[in-house]
């Protein structure tokens, strides 16, 4: 199962973070299928840059957000998006 998950960057101390897509069972820096974003949680406010149009597709795809991504794609407008758009697919 692919998820989309945080894959951590930067010196030590100094965390900067991937949002990627990934098979669940792959090391959290090991392989990824993509890389759809960028976190940056050191500047004030923290820096949060998903391409909105990749994270929607492998959403519809059936890729698993983990919990902290979640958290970022509600902070950045998309999971209500995700959300709208299954509602859609239902529907019709």
């Amino acid at each position: 199962m692919l998820r989309i998950r945080l894959m951590r960057t930067g010196k030590r101390k100094q965390p900067a973070y991937r949002v990627v897509v990934a098979d669940q069972r792959a090391a959290r820096d090991g392989r990824f299928v993509s890389v759809i974003g960028r976190y940056n949680p050191l500047t004030n406010p923290s820096q949060i840059e998903i391409d909105e149009t990749e994270a929607l597709e492998w959403l519809r795809k059936g890729a698993q957000p983990s919990e902290s991504v979640v958290a970022l794609l509600k902070r950045a407008g998309i999971w209500q998006k995700a959300k709208q758009a299954k509602k859609a697919r239902v529907a019709s």
